[in-house]
């Protein structure tokens, strides 16, 4: 026997370091591959193709490719201005509570993360914070609409009880009242997830270069916006990514809140799908167009947020990375 040989005989564990379990991850991975398939590609490669098609009507059976198959696109796009409305609801009610959910996710992280504040019961405060995430849109919406209810509710009670007003307001028929209130929501409702994302890109950051900040001298808001901001740029793309497939797919709070009302003040496209799909219409193509329309903005926005985000430091090096292995190839050509 060779040395080698001998060397694993003698060494029963070197054989079993040879024995690679890489491949069963597959087998752990594989339920849920099984289940993304079935409930998420399934269904969305279906309601693509059915955009396509004349799919309309209760319990339809049949349905075939349309002889012009972007008629139901050029109907949604064109000749449905409530689409144009929902979509314009979806924008503004994102943004209107994006940004200041942002700002007070970032400033509640910062506040959590500072070094040189020590505060007390931040465990509980983050629980605080966060436990609106978790309470379902059905309760949330049947709250809001309690508070802001008429003739009595204590929205009406409290201002009255103030002198801010002297007879109760029905707030809901307002649609910019009701529009703002949806906004309010959303944005309590998730400005603590927001802050537990932030907070674990902060911590992921080395507490060496906080200490050398700390050591030049460097204020608090001066390492807020030279170290913290710059190093979770990753961890903010992603917030603004997830926010916004989260902000142009909204649907519950609007459809359990006032139903898109009043006057469509608060429907967005999700809630504009679903009434083309289930509300006694039964426009499923056209539905099934609608969606794949907003998946497509939602395609485009999202690569637009990833190209202005990108790091522009790494992507010219990779450039001048290409540049010099070219040139190689090139000056090896003709070399030969």
């Amino acid at each position: 026997m060779s040395k080698k040989e001998n060397a694993v005989a003698s060494n029963p564990l070197r054989k079993k370091s040879k024995i690679s379990y890489a491949k069963y991850g597959y087998f752990f991975v594989l339920p849920f591959v099984i289940a993304w398939l079935i409930f998420s590609l399934y269904p969305t490669v279906y309601t693509a193709i059915i955009g396509f098609t004349d799919m309309h009507g209760a319990g339809v059976k049949s349905w075939h490719f349309l002889e012009h198959p972007f008629d139901n696109f050029k109907e949604i796009l064109f000749n449905n201005k409530l689409f144009m409305t929902s979509v314009k609801n979806t924008f503004v009610i994102w943004i209107g509570n994006f940004i200041p959910q942002l700002a007070l996710a970032l400033l509640l992280a910062a506040w959590f993360t500072d070094r040189r504040m020590k505060i007390p019961g931040a465990g509980a405060f983050k629980v605080l914070f966060y436990m609106p995430n978790i309470i379902t849109a059905a309760t949330v919406a049947i709250l809001f609409n309690a508070l802001f209810g008429y003739p009595m509710g204590p929205m009406n009670d409290l201002l009255t009880s103030l002198g801010f007003i002297k007879e109760p307001v029905n707030f809901l028929i307002s649609k910019n009242i009701t529009r703002n209130i949806v906004i309010f929501i959303q944005t309590w409702m998730w400005y603590g997830y927001t802050m537990i994302i932030l907070i674990s890109g902060v911590l992921g950051i080395s507490p060496d270069i906080f200490e050398a900040a700390e050591i030049d001298g460097a204020s608090g808001w001066q390492v807020f916006w030279k170290i913290t901001i710059p190093n979770i740029k990753t961890i903010l793309l992603f917030t603004l990514v997830t926010s916004l497939i989260g902000g142009l797919t909204m649907f519950d709070i609007p459809q359990l809140f006032m139903l898109g009302g009043p006057d469509n003040a608060t429907i967005t496209a999700n809630v504009f799908i679903y009434r083309q799909a289930f509300s006694g219409l039964y426009w499923y193509n056209r539905a099934g167009a609608a969606s794949l329309i907003m998946f497509v903005v939602i395609v485009i926005i999202s690569a637009f947020m990833f190209f202005m985000m990108r790091d522009k430091d790494e992507a010219a090096l990779k450039k001048l990375k290409k540049q010099e292995l070219k040139a190689a190839k090139k000056a090896a050509k003709e070399a030969k």
